[in-house]
């Protein structure tokens, strides 16, 4: 079992930036992906960034704006996210996910806000 916990939502205006932190916690051995997702008021919810072995995959809508890491030593994984627009306004999720449960962990969500 794992838990996943996000944090370091808010309002920012647009053009400003946020870290999203995400730490895991349990039987973090059996992770090795790590996913951002968002959702919007009314929308799906939709992969953000991605981190894992076989490397880092972001959507298009934030390429060049947003930047996962991972620091496996604290079980924590970052979102960076820069020069931040009001349709980047959503709940953010963490997934993380091993082959113990391929379908992941996910948390609780923070939520961002973007003001025009």
């Amino acid at each position: 079992q794992v838990q996943v916990v996000e944090s370091g939502g808010g309002l920012v205006q647009a053009g400003g930036s946020l870290r999203l932190s995400c730490v895991a916690s349990g039987s973090t051995f059996s992770i090795n992906a790590i996913g951002w997702y968002r959702q919007a008021p009314g929308k799906q919810r939709e992969l953000v960034a991605t981190i894992s072995s076989r490397g880092i995959n972001y959507a298009d809508s934030v390429k060049g704006r947003f930047t996962i890491s991972r620091d496996n030593a604290k079980n924590t994984a970052y979102l960076q996210m820069n020069n931040l627009k009001p349709e980047d306004t959503a709940v953010y999720y963490c997934n993380a996910a091993g082959p113990l449960r391929p379908a992941g962990w996910w948390g609780q969500g923070t939520q961002v806000t973007v003001s025009s």
